[in-house]
């Protein structure tokens, strides 16, 4: 009796055996000749040396009136995020579970205006979106502690904020001597609930926030901030100026309650973060005062995530320039066998076309990502121990973060040179695919950033060109709560990291099928 084999299709491994064969080609190809391995060595030695020479270059000066004096590092909240954390605070301890209400009756403010007559100070009354007011319950004074706090705002109503990051919004509205608004915080274990309302009988909460790790004595009163008030005006060419006034609020409350173990007697006064001037006088003080049972109190500066300063992505500058090193390396790797005539002798070893083209896209793929990634990698800690020498401190963020800001720039250039290599397929042309590529990708992220353009021009740019892409290295997010000047001028993007990164994506995969399609229907 003879056993017989069953029958099996070559094809299915056939077809992955080829294309496999097929990449190897490339790549032995793509590194056997000059080019393409010089190319990427010269990207990865921009972004290296040039992310170190401005390392190198950036020093940090901060000063008291004429003495140089040595920057602070920003404090760090519970999430490790950099924040700000000035506000006046009158305390009070409170050991275990407790609660604090209030009524705030009145809200005024001052905004610090340029001078319209030299030497004369112009103060108007007036108050910034997001100055605030209200009830806090803090781990200690120490700047960057946990907190929770219910507020009343300026512009944006009751909100609930705690951990600096976290804001949830109340009912809207603002306060005036004919509509208070009343507050409750309330403690229980590490969870602290707050609670609004218009009349102090009928209460709707805003949230309820846990605080891990709160100590069992906490700080409990009330508090006042106001940013700085933050304008943004056009220069010459369309693109935007942004300046920032001093500003501050002032509320007045009454009908105080404090219930808890511990609280009582005299409120403990305290201008966190207040900076103090050569003679040890504080900057802009904040105040307190209590009258008959009306409390008064006087805040400036802002409780929040600092997304201001030295990004890690300012590390990796120098992948601007290696973004044209290794756009050329793309095109060349396609446009030099038309040139030199071996672009037939190619594909004759494949039926299929296409599959020639996609090896390829596959091979500068793989070979700028890691090239890139190698690049990125050693950059950003050697550029962030260069800064810190020079007394500069990036912003810190998570290690996920840091890996994906890393990783994401080394993508970028990847996938710009693949679209390289699809424009010169497709255009047949060295100089006209490098022009199309670096058009499509460097020069609308130049127009962007540069404040050369109107913002929304600017934000259109970065939506639906490839440009996009870079919203992958942006490592700061954007806080709604937060006041600032949130452009791309200042690094922040209007696509998510990874969105932006699929739009570059989605246009490297549109063209290389166009590129493959042509190349299927035309004779060799």
């Amino acid at each position: 009796m003879t056993a017989t084999a069953p029958y099996r299709s070559p094809l299915g491994t056939a077809g992955r055996d080829g294309f496999a064969r097929l990449v190897h080609a490339e790549w032995t190809k793509f590194r056997t000749v000059r080019g393409g391995p010089a190319g990427l060595v010269l990207a990865a030695l921009l972004v290296v040396g040039l992310g170190l020479l401005s390392a190198a270059g950036s020093h940090a000066s901060c000063s008291k009136g004429p003495v140089e004096v040595p920057c602070p590092v920003p404090p760090r909240g519970p999430g490790g995020e950099a924040v700000e954390d000035h506000f006046y605070f009158a305390h009070q301890p409170l050991s275990g579970d407790g609660s604090v209400t209030v009524r705030v009756s009145a809200m005024s403010g001052r905004i610090r205006l340029p001078d319209a007559v030299p030497g004369v100070r112009n103060v108007a009354t007036a108050m910034t979106p997001w100055a605030r007011a209200g009830l806090m319950i803090k781990a200690s004074t120490r700047q960057g502690a946990s907190y929770a706090a219910v507020m009343v705002t300026a512009e944006h109503g009751v909100r609930m904020q705690h951990d600096f990051t976290e804001d949830v919004a109340g009912l809207p509205g603002k306060v005036t001597p004919s509509t208070p608004r009343w507050l409750r915080l309330t403690r229980a274990g590490d969870t602290v609930t707050g609670e609004e309302s218009a009349d102090g009988v009928r209460w709707t909460k805003v949230a309820a926030v846990r605080l891990p790790g709160l100590p069992a004595q906490a700080r409990v009163g009330l508090f006042a901030a106001s940013p700085g008030d933050v304008r943004v005006s056009a220069n010459a060419v369309g693109g935007s100026i942004v300046t920032s006034r001093f500003s501050e609020v002032t509320a007045v409350m009454d009908r105080l309650d404090v219930r808890g173990a511990g609280t009582g007697g005299a409120f403990a006064l305290d201008d966190i973060g207040v900076s103090y001037e050569l003679d040890g006088s504080p900057h802009h003080p904040g105040g307190f005062r209590e009258s008959g049972g009306t409390y008064t109190i006087t805040g400036v500066g802002d409780i929040a995530p600092l997304t201001v300063g030295s990004t890690v992505e300012n590390t990796l500058a120098g992948a601007m320039f290696a973004l044209v090193a290794v756009i050329v390396v793309g095109v060349l790797s396609v446009t030099a066998e038309y040139r030199r005539g071996l672009v037939r002798t190619t594909l004759l070893a494949s039926p299929r076309r296409g599959r020639v083209l996609v090896a390829k896209a596959v091979v500068v793929l793989a070979a700028t990502f890691a090239g890139s990634l190698a690049a990125t990698a050693v950059t950003l800690p050697l550029a962030r121990r260069v800064l810190a020498g020079n007394g500069v401190h990036l912003l810190p963020v998570s290690a996920l973060t840091e890996l994906r800001v890393v990783a994401g720039v080394a993508g970028v250039l990847a996938v710009s040179a693949v679209l390289a290599l699809a424009f010169g397929a497709l255009l047949r042309r060295g100089a006209a695919a490098v022009i199309a590529a670096v058009a499509a990708v460097l020069v609308p992220y130049v127009l962007a950033t540069t404040s050369v353009l109107p913002e929304p021009v600017a934000d259109w740019l970065l939506r639906v060109t490839p440009a996009a892409g870079f919203a992958v290295q942006q490592s700061i997010p954007e806080y709604p709560q937060v006041v600032g000047h949130h452009a791309p001028a200042g690094g922040f993007y209007p696509l998510p990291p990874w969105a932006g990164f699929a739009v570059l994506c989605g246009y490297a995969a549109l063209v290389l099928a166009l590129a493959v399609r042509r190349l299927n229907r035309e004779d060799a």
